[in-house]
């Protein structure tokens, strides 16, 4: 399916979301419903946001994830490749959709920062 005419379709199955948008982005189009980013439309497939619990799902049934590469850094995303058969029906699409907005909703813990020190504590008494 050609980027133009899978965008078209996507956005046509997920029209019942509120605020379903598709921005270009990268040389295909990421998709948000309202502020939250959670579906990439790239070479002919759509990946959709997980977690840890909906990534199981993705693959237990062998999809793979985004993987974004410029220059010499190849990036992976927490975006999976949605199934065919979800993509071809409407409902199990938009179900899957939900997941993949409630987990752009969510944002991992980030990482302990070590406590900055000051210049003072840095130099030591002057």
């Amino acid at each position: 399916m050609a980027d133009d005419s899978l965008k078209e379709f996507v956005l046509d199955q997920l029209a019942s979301l509120p605020e379903m948008r598709a921005k270009s982005m990268f040389g295909g189009h990421g998709l948000y419903q309202a502020d939250r980013f959670f579906g990439i439309l790239m070479d002919g497939r759509l990946y959709f946001k997980t977690d840890e619990q909906s990534r199981r799902e993705f693959l237990a049934r062998g999809m793979e994830p985004f993987i974004y590469e410029k220059a010499k850094r190849t990036m992976t995303m927490r975006y999976y490749e949605v199934p065919p058969e979800v993509l071809e029906n409407h409902d199990e699409l938009v179900a899957w959709a939900h997941r993949a907005i409630r987990a752009a909703s969510t944002r991992p813990p980030k990482p302990a920062q070590q406590p900055r020190r000051s210049l003072r504590q840095s130099k030591g008494n002057w």
